[in-house]
């Protein structure tokens, strides 16, 4: 799942997950199977390690896919919806029957399901695509050959901005994070290559130094001779670097308050004055304004000294790098298979591209997402399940409520106000009550002479557009952040919202035909990880309102810190791969998020069992046994050694294994379900468990 942020401040919340379609052939009377015994390892006890005892012979039999890096719950749901959508997509490929839609002016022009069929058949055009070869990027190339000064620096970085930006900062529109309601102006560093880690952090040093090698490669692609495309890439990776250590670390990043330096356009020219900050805005269409919030002032600063003080030629060098690094998907198959080379197989040990098909699906669904999956959703998704759904979050959340009712460590008055907050949640399922309109976004299909390049280029500027126009109006709080055929779910803190996409409730999440305490197990934790994302270290800085301000006394502050310091230990004592730690300063909020989900599901399924009746044991195992065994069935994963050290790196979730069973250890009644005792592997003192929700 994740924490909508928008990309000025992104911070992931639950991860991946895997799917099956909602459509089925099985009578309602037909017994839907949830636990798969055979995937167990009875052998192990569930009171020395539970992952292994639920998942072990899983992992002995599971071979990851080529063309994947990890594998498991999440992964094998996103390939079954990969392939549902495909099926869906290519059926009105080949019926062609799109319905024409008018404009606001009454001309005739494609429906959004067409805009999505066009977008997709010119990603998978790589005939046309490898005729063009390198050519459409060069337009911009040739820009930044001609640049001459710093003057002329800000004059692309601006021209630049509705193409996706050029590097260095870049503006973008979001809730203010102190008055949620309306839509605020933001600016932000610009990209590079590599996260920041891999620049800074003597442990990965080999990993920069391949990307050294592949710059060097890539500027050979693009004309250099190999002399000087070595020196060359030299030079960006310095440059980078420069870039790269004044930025917060990922770790402060995590503090909301941190981001939120609201400042006059004045005060943001004093703090770097060697950008004309007035043209910049103006010319990207943003005049008389009152406020910027600039995400990151120390970085602003040391970017102001980095480009004042270095040669035009090397910062000409980061630019021409930039635009040929965020153009190799788009162009030919050859430098597409470059580009996956080092950043999946390097990167993150990948043996084999995905097909075509799919990669074009992910792209397609990452530009106009909600255009397909009007699709989907009148062909997948039966009003039943959401009904199902819905009264699984209402338990849920009674769960929750329950729950913070009876916390010891928290005085009456912030549980008032965390009750308050958790009241004014806002629910999302399935799928968007108010589509977005994607009429003014011209997507030109093959018989219209459009090629991928062209239509990414005009989903960016479309884009642009639409978040400028938003600038200083009311926040639309019915948008979503996913589309319907998307495997994941979000909280995002500034809507106070958990929103949870069609294709998530599918098993092994959720199965509305299936044992409810394997839901609730599955997806109703989901759930409760989602609500619990709003009372995390992040996401408890926001008042039911989604503005950040404190609700909290000095005192009940200062002992949620402390449990929060204790789950940080709990997760950085464990060695994951070689001598590397998990971060558990970095996992923090997701970490709280699946503890609080799996307590807040689990009193969801009481008040369900007490209102429905205790059904029969199944296999053996109880209605809570069987809501521990799903969680851990969720989480199963394997996955490849340099993904494992590239995710502790840069993901803020700790891997599936260590998710699977690390929460358990805390939950008193997951020591009642399974016996677990002093001496027992799974086993913490009372006093050591983290009690936080």
């Amino acid at each position: 799942m994740k924490t909508i942020h928008k990309v000025l401040f992104a911070s992931a919340a639950v991860a991946s997950f895997a799917v099956v379609s909602c459509k089925t052939d099985q009578k309602p009377e037909e017994k839907v199977q949830a636990i798969v015994l055979e995937n167990m390892k009875t052998s192990v006890q569930p009171t020395d390690d539970f992952f292994t005892h639920v998942n072990g012979t899983w992992v002995e039999k599971t071979e990851i896919p080529a063309d994947e890096t990890s594998w498991g719950g999440f992964n094998q749901l996103r390939k079954t919806t990969t392939k549902d959508v495909l099926a869906i997509l290519n059926k009105a490929i080949e019926e062609g029957n799109f319905e024409k839609i008018k404009d606001a002016d009454g001309n005739e022009i494609d429906s959004d399901q067409e805009k999505a069929v066009n977008y997709y058949e010119t990603i998978m055009d790589t005939v046309a695509r490898n005729q063009a070869g390198k050519a459409p990027v060069q337009p911009f190339l040739q820009k930044i050959e001609e640049i001459k000064d710093l003057n002329d620096v800000q004059t692309f970085i601006t021209n630049m901005a509705p193409y996706g930006g050029a590097g260095f900062y870049g503006f973008g529109v979001f809730n203010d994070l102190k008055n949620s309601s309306m839509n605020a102006g933001y600016m932000g560093a610009g990209g590079l290559g590599l996260s920041r880690d891999y620049y800074v952090d003597e442990k990965v040093k080999d990993k920069l130094e391949k990307y050294e090698v592949f710059v060097a490669k890539m500027l050979q692609e693009f004309g250099d001779d190999e002399a000087t495309a070595k020196s060359n890439a030299a030079t960006i990776v310095a440059f980078e670097k420069s870039l790269a250590e004044p930025r917060m670390t990922k770790e402060e990043r995590r503090d909301t308050r941190k981001i939120y330096n609201p400042m006059t356009v004045a005060e943001l020219s004093e703090l770097a004055p060697a950008i004309d900050w007035d043209a910049h805005l103006k010319g990207i269409g943003v005049d008389n304004i009152d406020k910027v919030i600039v995400t990151d002032p120390n970085y602003f600063k040391a970017m102001n000294d980095v480009l004042k003080n270095s040669p035009i030629e090397t910062v000409k060098l980061s630019l021409r790098w930039n635009a040929i690094n965020n153009s190799l998907g788009l162009l030919s198959t050859d430098l597409e298979t470059a580009n996956w080379e080092f950043y999946s197989k390097e990167m993150r040990g990948a043996k084999q591209q995905r097909p075509r098909d799919e990669r074009a699906l992910g792209n397609l669904n990452g530009a106009i997402g909600e255009a397909l999956g009007k699709l989907y959703v009148d062909a997948k998704f039966p009003p039943e399940a959401k009904k199902k759904a819905k009264e699984m979050i209402d338990n849920v959340l009674l769960g929750f409520e329950k729950r913070i009712g009876q916390l010891p460590w928290m005085s009456e008055e912030t549980k008032e106000k965390a009750l308050e907050k958790l009241n004014k949640l806002t629910v999302k399922i399935a799928y968007p009550d108010k589509w977005k309109d994607y009429s003014t976004l011209q997507v030109k299909g093959l018989k219209q002479g459009g090629t991928y390049f062209d239509n990414a280029i005009n989903v960016s500027k479309w884009n642009f557009e639409k978040d400028i126009a938003k600038l200083g109006k009311e926040v639309d709080r019915s948008e979503w952040g996913m589309s319907p055929q998307t495997v994941n779910a979000y909280f995002n803190p500034v809507n106070n919202e958990i929103v949870f996409p069609a294709a998530i409730l599918q098993p092994p999440f959720y199965n509305y035909k299936a044992d409810e305490a394997v839901n609730y197990g599955g997806i109703g934790a989901v759930i409760g990880h989602e609500i619990s994302h709003s009372f995390d270290d992040s996401g408890a800085r926001f008042d039911g309102d989604g503005n950040l301000k404190n609700w909290w006394t000095e005192e009940d502050s200062e002992k949620f810190k402390e449990a929060g310091a204790k789950l940080i230990k709990q997760y950085s004592d464990i060695v994951a791969i070689d001598s590397m730690h998990l971060n558990g300063e970095f996992t923090l909020g997701e970490n709280i998020g699946d503890l609080g989900g799996v307590q807040a599901a689990y009193e969801g399924l009481q008040i369900f069992l007490n209102k429905n009746g205790r059904p029969e044991n199944i296999d053996g195992y109880t209605p809570e046994q069987r809501f521990f065994l799903s969680w851990a069935t969720v989480w199963r994963t394997k996955i490849r050694d340099e993904a494992l050290k590239n995710q502790i790196m840069t993901d803020p979730h700790a891997p599936g294994k260590y998710r699977a069973y690390m929460p358990l250890k805390n939950v008193d009644a997951f020591y009642e379900a399974f016996n677990v005792k002093e001496g027992d592997n799974m086993y913490l003192k009372p006093e050591d468990r983290v009690r936080i929700w």
